[in-house]
């Protein structure tokens, strides 16, 4: 190992130690961290200030002095604040705002609590008494009469404290104490007796009794008492903050959500993207004893903010890369395990640091990357893409007026239709989220920006969908829409990507062969088992089908998935397969109007499928009035959040036998 010699004339001088010494003097340091500080504090006033190991201790004192060991941020906890903050910054996104929302009443129903005092007395008067002095003191107090009635409030109460007589008739005190502690253990009991005995107090003591007084009760006593065992109980950790994590395609908002999230806590916001993260000491830090150590990046940014309860992005989070230096995705365990987080140990600092107020959030494409134990410890929230509506509400809200903004068109805006933005949207975009409507509203504002300096001005004229695609150019995309009219052998099918739901239609012929079944249009493996599945469905109920038992023998069957430049996978089109087989031997159209999607299995069920708000909006982009879905998806159905209007009407089937029955015209 090498270090470093300081030369003489960089040695720290004698203020900068008075003043570190100071600094440790008044910083507001947990007890493990001041025994620390202070005897390093030793160690380096004894050391040579031209050894490597005095520069080292003294980098160390000032970072582990200027970590937010007690700096919080106060909370603001209005839900409807934050929900006017969520609302004026994205469109959209229900789910994701209603759990940001549960969260801030979580946080302000523990901030109001109020401790709560069960008086136990079988006279009248003397409960009422107690019951009237806590109460002033602005305690919660409940009262019984008796030991029985005392442990079913208990057990219907979260109760802190209980202030019971000894004795008493059906249940006396020291029964109450027993069976309070079985019921709520954290519970703490005083009692209270007119007989009192050194006896009966080591006897009330042994049982678990907290404290002992003794009848008539001395007011400031019992006040000193219940403020001191109610201040001495370990305080739940009102900071413990849920790990959320992000999970939907690119360009839906996931970043910015979490900045919202931030200013609608009122608290600060860091981002740190976890893409080119190789090396595990970057989360952990470096062992002090190496040269040029430093903290790992988590305790550098809250060091950077100045509190210790930010929201903390974690972007890209299922990008962190592997190799020889180690793997670390595994120094994400205990930073973001909420029982762990709260002694995280940086190998620079080594002692405990509490990072269970941090809020962090976490963002990914997709979780199958991300390692099982790192998943478990988060709560994932699906972000899912936007509807056509959803995008020109953005683009309408946000992106317009910004890109209006940055290209100089404000002397007056130039107007954009509802039908000019459409145009854009399904002719030169292909995505879930917004980023490549941006790009394409900022092409159209470039244009418009050379219009103005050529000719001097541009025109009063709105711009509609025709001068929108004059400006740029070509039409970049399209989409599948409703077949024209009912065709036999062709079934309308959707499936979803991380770009959206598309529309495909599912082409069946057959033709003299050797029995094979031709699959093409670049398809997965599992959507060719889907295919086999289907087919042999109908080779087993052929008689029930209607379909003639050697239909295989000296054919081929050909199945196309037309866009063969695309891969395609996943089970969802093995319902469409089905139907476009059977109508092709059955010689009946399919109905032109209606989709369909599901997973089916080997005896035809229709097993559940993924992606239905995206399958049935690009069902009604397409044209379709129908879809068959499987019947396990009626709680996605239900879900949903479009009106009628907007999309599709949804039939729930059971098999593939009640498909076929709504399918075949």
């Amino acid at each position: 190992m090498i270090f470093f010699r300081k030369p003489d004339d960089e040695a720290t001088p004698a203020n900068d130690l008075d003043r570190l010494r100071r600094k440790l003097r008044d910083a507001d340091l947990p007890g493990e961290t001041r025994d620390t500080a202070e005897k390093e504090m030793d160690r380096l006033m004894r050391t040579d200030p031209s050894v490597a190991e005095h520069t080292i201790a003294y980098n160390y004192l000032e970072c582990l002095l200027s970590l937010p060991w007690a700096g919080l941020t106060p909370d603001m906890l209005d839900p409807a604040r934050a929900e006017r903050v969520l609302d004026s910054s994205h469109a959209g996104l229900g789910q994701v705002k209603e759990r940001v929302l549960e969260y801030l009443a979580a946080r302000a129903m523990r901030s109001n609590a109020v401790p709560v005092i069960l008086v136990v007395d079988d006279e009248p008067i003397a409960r009422e008494n107690l019951r009237h002095i806590l109460a002033r003191e602005g305690y919660r107090v409940e009262t019984a009469g008796n030991g029985l009635e005392a442990l079913d409030k208990v057990r219907s109460w979260e109760v802190d404290l209980i202030v019971t007589d000894l004795k008493m008739e059906r249940m006396d005190g020291l029964q109450l104490l027993q069976e309070a502690r079985r019921v709520s253990p954290a519970t703490r009991v005083v009692m209270v007796t007119g007989f009192a005995t050194v006896e009966n107090a080591v006897q009330a003591m042994k049982a678990g009794a907290v404290h002992y007084l003794s009848k008539p009760i001395e007011l400031d006593e019992l006040r000193a008492t219940v403020r001191r065992l109610l201040g001495e109980q370990r305080p739940i950790p009102a900071g413990r903050s849920p790990i959320l994590c992000f999970v939907g395609p690119p360009g839906v908002g996931k970043t910015s959500v979490g900045m919202a999230v931030a200013d609608a806590l009122g608290r600060s916001f860091t981002r740190m993207s976890l893409a080119d993260l190789h090396d595990e000491a970057e989360l952990r830090g470096h062992r002090r004893t190496y040269a040029g150590a430093m903290p790992g990046r988590i305790l550098q940014a809250l060091r950077s903010l100045g509190v210790r309860n930010p929201v903390f992005m974690l972007d890209e989070v299922d990008k962190i890369a592997q190799d020889v230096k180690g793997d670390p995705a595994s120094a994400l365990l205990e930073i973001l395990d909420p029982e762990q987080n709260a002694r995280f140990v940086d190998r620079y600092l080594e002692i405990p640091f509490d990072l269970s107020s941090v809020l962090f959030l976490a963002t990914a494409n997709s979780v199958e990357r991300l390692a099982g134990p790192v998943l478990d410890r988060m709560e994932v929230v699906p972000f899912s893409g936007y509807s056509e509506a959803e995008k020109r509400d953005i683009a309408r809200r946000f992106i317009l007026p910004r890109q209006l903004r940055e290209h100089g068109l404000t002397h007056p805006c130039p107007a954009v239709t509802d039908g000019a933005m459409t145009r854009i949207i399904r002719d030169y975009t292909s995505e879930a989220g917004v980023r490549g409507l941006e790009r394409e509203i900022s092409r159209l504002c470039r244009k418009l920006a050379r219009i103005h300096q050529k000719e001097g001005g541009l025109s009063g004229e709105a711009i509609g969908p025709d001068e929108a695609a004059a400006l740029l150019g070509p039409r970049r995309y399209t989409h599948e829409a409703a077949l024209s009219a009912p065709c036999v052998g062709t079934a309308t099918g959707l499936v979803w990507s991380v770009s959206g739901g598309e529309v495909i239609h599912v082409e069946a012929t057959r033709m003299r062969g050797a029995g094979n079944l031709i699959l093409t249009g670049s398809l997965g493996e599992v959507l060719k088992e889907s295919a086999q599945i289907a087919l042999s469905h109908i080779r087993t109920n052929a008689e029930r089908l209607g379909v003639a038992e050697n239909f295989f023998e000296g054919r081929d069957i050909h199945i196309h998935i037309p866009a063969g430049g695309v891969t395609k996978d996943g089970p969802s089109a093995g319902l469409t397969i089905a139907v476009a087989l059977v109508s092709l031997l059955l010689d009946r159209p399919v109905r032109a109007d209606t989709a369909l999607s599901g997973e089916i299995s080997l005896t035809g069920r229709l097993l559940p499928v993924s992606g239905i708000r995206e399958k049935l909006l690009a069902a009604a982009r397409a044209g379709l009035t129908a879809v068959i879905l499987p019947e396990a998806n009626a709680a996605d159905v239900a879900a949903l959040t479009e009106t009628a209007e907007e999309l599709p009407r949804v039939v729930a089937a059971g098999d593939v036998a009640q498909a076929l029955a709504h399918m075949l015209v």
